[in-house]
């Protein structure tokens, strides 16, 4: 189907906000795709883009920018990272957390290729040949033989492979993302070597149509690296301020079209660094939100921090404000979205006295000093830790989902932080919010309910038969949830357990008309997998709520 070149999610979305806050409105511009990942001009003309997250891949006709779905989310495929076509004009697809190769045919059939390749993520076709690689420590490149016959694996020892192409020498290009080298090999096997070594940050590697390698830096500052291989050898560097480049593809006319993991949209990259839109950029999620006394909004996007403005009239633009301790700058203005810095993966986020504490599913808590640029982590190796508050006490508490448990993380040991444990035996609990009194509410999508817990690490219903209730936020004597099922914004009263619906038709989770998507794996053979959506909520200074619309890429803000 044709979706709007402007909305993931669809061309119909009105928030209907009917309560106590009839006042609602974006802080950024809608995502058109959910991060953009491996690309490939098919036979059609069109650039075909892969959504990791999403589970989805559409095509892009590069002089509209308009946008299709062509695999949709509820489709076989669950985390498409790459794809490659085919003489014949077969889609090939890694798969990359069940470890399958998929096979679309111009007619719309699939079958697996192979489901034995662990962690597959470059995939290039020579002919009517098909070349795999892994992205883990000590991966392989493989043939694969769509009409049948065993894989022929023609090295190991990849420090994590990714997009890789063939060379105008007949030789297979590909990326070690942990080594800064790029390697090659025959098709027909033989001895790898070294290509080129120091280059920053590699994820992708591709040749323009004479012949120049290019090679992607998957940082901040959206380095494109050229080298000539004919000739003496020598490096041209492009910095585009793309931030997380992901793939490319040249089309006829030697135009070179980009991807980038963190912030999706398409851009076409001019050689001397000059960038022209051609899908915009956005949020990949939002996952969680936030804002500080001073009105900063901070969103979680999975791989990194991001700020929406907080204005009063207007088109706001979301900034990315943080990164890792030492990072480098950059900066990509375009889709609403400002960069400075990537971050280690980042879901919920709270702040408080100048900090922003954050969570990653993956398992760790970290908490982040815009001011100096620093962060430090605080836990590691919880089982999906979501929500996160900060307490009365100045302590972190934190909903582990996986582990149906609420724990507490303070700074008052001897040896650092201590984890305690405030509540367990929960289904799903994926945020805490605090109220005036000091008590913890947690939300449960699992159970379908908020509950508070008691000092002595009993729960209490405070609200029940919610649907897929995910961010809590307090104001007075109010909690306000997301119950994603029905997409719509309750409103609870603490003291006498009323309800009231606020807002309806919010834009999170699948998009209208699509069937529920398989989960893809959080892990998958050591490397990290798929994060599971989530909706967070806040309650801003002025007493207006900030609602994470993680089916569109954006954030609401809801006034009274």
């Amino acid at each position: 189907m044709t979706t709007p070149r402007h909305n993931r999610y669809g061309d119909r979305v009105r928030v209907s906000a009917t309560g106590s806050r009839p006042h609602a409105r974006r802080l950024n511009p809608p995502s058109p795709l959910w991060g953009s990942n491996g690309v490939a001009f098919g036979p059609d003309g069109r650039l075909y883009v892969a959504q990791y997250l999403a589970g989805q891949i559409s095509a892009v006709d590069p002089a509209t920018g308009d946008v299709e779905v062509i695999v949709p989310m509820d489709g076989p495929v669950q985390s498409p990272d790459d794809l490659a076509f085919g003489a014949d004009g077969s889609m090939y697809i890694a798969d990359l957390i069940p470890g399958r190769v998929w096979r679309r045919t111009p007619e719309g059939t699939y079958t697996v290729v192979s489901d034995e390749v662990k962690v597959v993520n470059g995939i290039t076709c020579v002919g009517d040949r098909l070349f795999v690689n892994e992205m883990r420590t000590d991966g392989r490149l493989l043939e694969l033989f769509p009409d049948g016959g065993e894989p022929v694996v023609l090295t190991e020892g990849l420090a994590l492979g990714n997009a890789m192409q063939l060379g105008p020498d007949g030789h297979l290009y590909y990326p070690h993302m942990m080594t800064d080298q790029v390697w090659r090999i025959p098709p027909d096997g033989g001895v790898p070597e070294v290509v080129a070594e120091n280059v920053h940050q590699p994820v992708a590697v591709r040749f323009d149509q004479g012949g120049v390698l290019h090679v992607l830096s998957r940082g901040v500052e959206g380095i494109v690296t050229r080298i000539d291989l004919e000739g003496s050898g020598s490096r041209t560097l492009v910095t585009s301020g793309l931030v997380g480049l992901d793939n490319a593809a040249f089309d006829a006319e030697n135009r070179m079209f980009v991807s980038s993991y963190a912030s999706g949209g398409i851009t076409e990259l001019h050689p001397d660094g000059r960038t022209r839109e051609i899908v915009p950029r956005g949020l990949d999620g939002p996952y969680g939100v936030t804002v500080d006394l001073g009105g900063t909004v901070y969103v979680a996007d999975h791989y990194r921090l991001a700020s929406p403005a907080l204005t009063d009239e207007g088109d706001p633009v979301a900034v990315d404000v943080s990164g890792v301790a030492g990072g480098t700058n950059g900066a990509d203005g375009e889709g609403g979205v400002t960069s400075l810095t990537l971050m280690p993966f980042v879901h919920g986020v709270t702040t408080a006295g100048g900090l922003v504490h954050f969570t990653s599913q993956y398992g760790d808590v970290h908490t982040h000093d815009p001011g100096q640029r620093t962060t430090r982590q605080r836990a590691t190796g919880l089982n999906e830790p979501v929500g996160i508050a900060v307490g009365p006490d100045g302590s972190l508490v934190v909903a582990e989902a996986g582990a149906g448990r609420v724990v507490c993380i303070d700074d008052s040991g001897e040896d650092g932080d201590t984890l305690t444990v405030l509540a367990e035996g929960l289904g799903h609990p994926v945020d805490v919010a605090f109220d005036a009194q000091g008590r913890c509410h947690v939300s449960d999508d699992g159970l379908g309910a908020v509950l508070r817990i008691g000092e002595d690490g009993t729960t209490a219903v405070v609200a029940d038969g919610l649907g897929a209730p995910q961010g809590l936020a307090i104001l007075g004597d109010t909690l306000f949830t997301v119950e994603t099922g029905p997409r719509r914004l309750t409103a609870i009263s603490l003291s006498t357990g009323e309800r009231r619906t606020e807002a309806e038709d919010l834009p999170v989770g699948q998009p209208p008309g699509t069937a529920p998507r398989t989960a893809p794996a959080l892990f998958a053979h050591g490397m990290v997998g798929a994060p599971r959506p989530f909706a967070g909520l806040a309650a801003a200074p002025d007493g207006s709520l900030l609602l994470a619309a993680n089916g569109e890429g954006t954030v609401w803000q809801l006034k009274t």
